[in-house]
């Protein structure tokens, strides 16, 4: 009979979800590969042996991470007003964040970079965003360029639920909070009646 398998599935997925609340409440560099096998009550061989490396653990956090949260986002029905598909959007947003918190900490929370800047692949969660905003920029809804746009709205967004998962604000507050400052948000780049009418 043979050695049973320890390194199997199950420790993978248990290092992952380790790794995935000690990344998002601790800096990347002081989490040791010593630190995230014990804390997942395995070796540290077998973060070797499963992934090659710390860094393809954490990546293996983020690629989870990006592919849920592009995955809701993608799920949000697209109706005849990209406005209140935007509003959809930020909703669904926050409600993804609320439900995995350590990820989005992961993602967002300092651990790891976000470069608004980069290229937006076709499984980047922006990329619902910026096509809701490519249509009201097309139905003169909104005016200006699409990334900054983008980037402002999740900037209000991304400050909500940060205080908002942060304890900052209570759930009453942040309820509030998020029905006023999304709607503010695109208001400031809405387009003025008399550019609409020229168009």
């Amino acid at each position: 009979m043979g050695r049973p398998r320890t390194n199997d599935d199950t420790v993978k997925e248990r290092l992952v979800e380790t790794a995935t609340e000690l990344f998002a409440t601790r800096p990347r560099e002081s989490v040791t590969v010593r630190a995230l096998a014990t804390a997942a009550g395995t070796a540290t061989a077998a973060v070797y042996t499963l992934f090659g490396s710390k860094d393809a653990l954490v990546g293996e956090v983020r690629n989870r991470a990006v592919a849920g949260l592009f995955h809701d986002l993608s799920a949000v029905p697209t109706s005849a007003d990209p406005l209140t598909d935007l509003h959809a959007l930020a909703g669904a947003y926050r409600r993804w964040a609320r439900e995995h918190t350590h990820l989005y900490l992961v993602l967002f929370g300092g651990v790891q970079t976000f470069d608004p800047s980069g290229a937006v692949g076709t499984g980047d969660p922006i990329r619902p965003l910026l096509n809701a905003i490519d249509r009201a920029l097309a139905a003169s809804q909104v005016t200006g360029d699409a990334t900054a746009i983008a980037l402002s709205f999740w900037v209000t967004l991304h400050g909500l639920v940060t205080l908002e998962l942060a304890g900052a604000l209570d759930a009453a507050t942040a309820d509030a909070t998020f029905r006023s400052a999304i709607p503010a948000a695109l208001r400031g780049w809405a387009a003025s009646p008399s550019a609409r009418d020229r168009d």
